[in-house]
């Protein structure tokens, strides 16, 4: 028979335990009051301090948040990411929003979009630090020449200025970017939504290469997105797969968290995971040397001047005209798509270093050719070559290749449409060539039934 204690006693050893616990605490606390009470003035202190002499207030409002200068941020701390892989295709990571509050004193940085840092995230801060890191570098060197132009334009249109970071994502800051679906430009407009925001998109000129022009459709766009949802990862994410896309799913699945809608297989993977990539990619663009990239060698500001000239115009008359490459002058004119100025714009806008207007105005009338030239859209057929266009309107090879920044290797592709200079005082219309007739002998006539005299019985 064995022996054991009574449950009774046991169960009353265990209350007579937490209440000499809870004493003892007690008789703690009142021990160590003065204390408490001294630390409690020194916060408040410390407080009305922060208050009064910090130009920058960070506050919490009964959701979590952060609130900087007005401005609601979430909270973020910086990324342990020795461990974490990059999220793959089939991840089961959870999307949802993880919030690691720090101290405002070790963040230096403000953010004026929402910051959210979940494993998507993590993942591609990691895929940015190590796969393509070469290449976001490259992007991160680009961004210091086209970043202050775009956040001057944001701010003029009351938007978040730290939206230029998705034109890293879009394009790495790449004017000449050109993607599969067709999209142009440091932000990557298609034809049809560029033109609806009032891009220009023709045989001359592609608007949606012009770094100011863009980034004020860019922010016209995005303002229309952040009306429509009233969220920036929404408008976002509207920005890469259509408003329309973004606003069916909602109506579906009921939520208007777009953390929520990537749980989904609605979305595509792109759309899923641009939002992440934006949240990363601005984590690094603003602390680069926090993620391990030191030592870029950033890029010099875009500065011009514009001035006006007639349809037309040479641009290796400008060029001249301010002792400049045409290559510089390029460079700051990557709308234009030949090396003439559009026809039937009488004045029309070309940039021009820093500096150089006075010298563009003294020596641009001399420098200026008679403008001899008129221009004919031809539109390129399978087989077709530069030499054989050339020989086929009588021009020479290299008038083709410059007004259309082609070179004797360029391979062209059918459907595409060149600009064809021919001088004034040659005739209209492509040469056709001449057949060549032979020389054949007459053939000999055959007698007629009259003329064959009757025959003999």
């Amino acid at each position: 028979m064995t022996t054991g204690k009574d449950p009774r006693t046991s169960v009353l050893s265990r209350r007579e335990s937490k209440t000499h616990l809870l004493n003892a605490r007690r008789r703690e606390v009142r021990s160590r009051g003065p204390s408490i009470v001294l630390a409690s003035c020194l916060m408040l202190i410390t407080g009305i301090f922060l208050i009064v002499g910090s130009p920058s207030v960070a506050l919490c409002n009964e959701e979590g948040k952060t609130i900087v200068d007005g401005v609601t941020q979430e909270e973020y701390s910086p990324l342990d990411l020795s461990s974490t892989p990059p999220v793959c295709e089939g991840s089961n990571d959870d999307l949802s929003p993880t919030r690691v509050p720090i101290p405002q004193s070790q963040d230096p940085f403000h953010f004026d979009i929402p910051i959210v840092v979940n494993s998507s995230v993590e993942g591609f801060v990691l895929y940015f630090q190590t796969v393509i890191r070469e290449r976001f570098s490259t992007w991160l060197a680009q961004s210091s020449k086209y970043t202050p132009l775009m956040r001057s334009v944001l701010q003029e249109n009351g938007l978040p200025e730290d939206l230029v970071y998705l034109s890293l994502i879009e394009s790495g800051f790449n004017p000449y970017a050109y993607s599969r679906s067709k999209a142009m430009g440091l932000w990557q407009f298609i034809a049809p939504t560029g033109k609806r925001y009032g891009l220009k998109v023709n045989a001359w000129v592609d608007e949606r290469r012009d770094p100011e022009k863009s980034t004020l459709a860019a922010a016209l766009y995005l303002k229309d997105l952040y009306d429509m949802f009233e969220c920036w990862y929404l408008a976002a994410a509207g920005y890469n797969a259509g408003e329309r896309k973004i606003a069916r799913g909602m109506k579906r699945y009921r939520t208007e968290d777009f953390w929520e809608l990537t749980k989904h297989r609605y979305l595509k993977r792109e759309t899923k995971d641009y939002v992440p990539q934006m949240i990363a990619a601005t984590l690094i663009a603003k602390n680069p040397e926090r993620y391990g990239f030191e030592d870029i060698e950033y890029e010099d500001p875009l500065c011009y001047d514009k001035v006006k000239v007639p349809e037309t115009t040479d641009l290796r008359s400008v060029a001249k005209a301010c002792a400049v490459s045409v290559e510089e002058l390029r460079d700051l004119n990557p709308e234009l798509l030949r090396a003439y100025t559009p026809p039937n714009v009488s004045d029309y806008e070309v940039k021009i270093p820093c500096g150089k207007k006075e010298i563009f105005f003294s020596n641009f009338e001399t420098l200026q050719q008679a403008r001899d030239l008129r221009f004919k859209t031809h539109v390129t057929r399978r087989g077709e070559t530069p030499h054989s266009i050339a020989k086929l309107y009588r021009i020479e090879l290299t008038s083709l290749l410059e007004a259309n920044y082609l070179t004797m290797q360029s391979r062209l592709s059918s459907g595409k449409q060149l600009i064809v200079p021919i001088p004034l005082k040659q005739r209209e219309g492509p040469t056709s060539p001449v057949k060549k007739t032979a020389t054949t002998k007459p053939k000999r006539k055959k007698p007629s039934k009259s003329t064959v005299p009757p025959r003999k019985v």
